[in-house]
């Protein structure tokens, strides 16, 4: 990579991310966003809200964005890299199509987009895909001159994203009594999905036994395992759970679920239990409430002694590896030769999401890909 910061050709990025409510009264409308075209009922929607109402009805991610808004801001200023930072989300303001909107009466016309997912899924990256072809389409509507989007790609296994997590990891198992840390069980916690879904997630050749979504979770559980115990000499057993699931019990989705996980482990004999949520950016609403809430009173329950490492969030070594991955990416598009920053054994991920990677049920136009309406 060269040493001059140039990130041309393109002239922005867009921090993209899911939303939440900011307040009681943004509840229900969020929920109606999120669910849009399920047909559930209003009331159904607020007893699902109740995880929000019992923190006021406020969702952490949007301070959360707004804190790695900053924190890319300030490494880009600190580096030079001359790249305005725009945000926009998917089911809450500031809405996505206001955000491009924003962008091309800035002028900005080659937009780069970093999505708050870092691991291949339809919901973790196509459903951002089809989001931003649908915005574009409410643009062109309007006769405005549509930018060209490109998505940076999958980070799980970038240095800047695993590092910080090894560090709490680290800090959590420091923090347990004495007595049981050194066989302490550390479970690496990501957001279930259909089973379905994870087995068609990535490119086609991935699909099938979990796909992409569990096949770079694994690898990333392993890094993070493996510098624990050449940090610390132990070597801690591990195992990757779910948490967070919803929609009909007859569908079937990614086990085991982290309470369940945390009795067996319990039964089992495990002295104690690091929750390491790998699978989320920043501490929000799942992290707070499925870990923090539901497993923690597991825990307590059944005398486990318990911690959560921290998410990434807004730390600096993250920021750095976003400016990374758009120097990269920069790089790709003037056809320069780049060496890729990926941890472990399955490489860097595509920069172009393939056709047939991470389908939908029900096929949609998704922006920023090889099967794109928006070349």
């Amino acid at each position: 990579m060269s040493d001059v910061l140039d990130a041309s050709p393109y002239d922005a990025l867009l921090l993209l991310s899911f939303g939440g409510p900011e307040g009681p009264d943004d509840v229900v409308p969020f929920l109606e966003n999120v669910t849009r075209g399920r047909g559930i009922p209003t009331e159904r929607l607020k007893e699902v809200g109740q995880h929000y109402f019992l923190f006021g009805g406020v969702s952490p991610i949007n301070d959360q964005n707004r804190a790695l808004l900053d924190a890319l801001r300030k490494d880009f200023a600190e580096h030079g890299l001359d790249l305005p930072v725009y945000w926009g989300n998917r089911n809450w303001a500031p809405y996505l199509t206001d955000t491009l909107r924003e962008m091309v009466a800035d002028g900005r016309r080659r937009i780069l987009v970093l999505a708050t997912s870092a691991y291949a899924s339809y919901s973790g990256c196509r459903q951002y895909r089809e989001n931003l072809a649908d915005s574009l389409a409410a643009l062109e509507a309007e006769g405005l001159e549509l930018p060209k989007i490109d998505k940076l790609r999958h980070y799980f296994n970038h240095e800047g994203f695993v590092e910080p997590m090894v560090d709490g990891v680290l800090q959590s198992l420091a923090d347990l009594p004495e007595d049981v840390r050194a066989e302490a069980h550390i479970a690496f916690s990501t957001h279930s999905i259909p089973t379905a879904s994870a087995d068609t997630s990535g490119p086609v050749e991935t699909h099938g036994e979990g796909g992409a979504y569990v096949e770079q979770h694994l690898e990333v559980a392993q890094l993070i395992a493996d510098a624990v115990r050449e940090r610390t000499g132990i070597d801690h057993p591990w195992q990757l759970v779910y948490q967070s699931r919803s929609g009909a019990p007859h569908i079937p989705w990614l086990e085991p679920d982290i309470c369940d996980h945390l009795e067996e482990r319990q039964a089992a004999g495990a002295p104690a239990v690091v929750i390491a949520p790998i699978g989320f950016v920043s501490d929000h609403m799942e992290v707070l409430y499925d870990l923090d809430t539901e497993a923690r009173a597991k825990a307590e329950e059944l005398g486990l002694p318990m911690r959560r490492s921290a998410t990434v969030g807004d730390d600096p070594r993250f920021a750095a590896a976003v400016r990374d991955l758009v120097l990269e990416r920069a790089a790709v598009q003037r056809g320069e030769d780049v060496t890729p920053c990926a941890l472990g054994t399955l490489g860097a991920s595509h920069h172009l999401c393939p056709v047939g990677c991470c389908p939908a049920r029900a096929p949609r136009p998704a922006a920023a890909g090889a099967d794109s309406p928006y070349a």
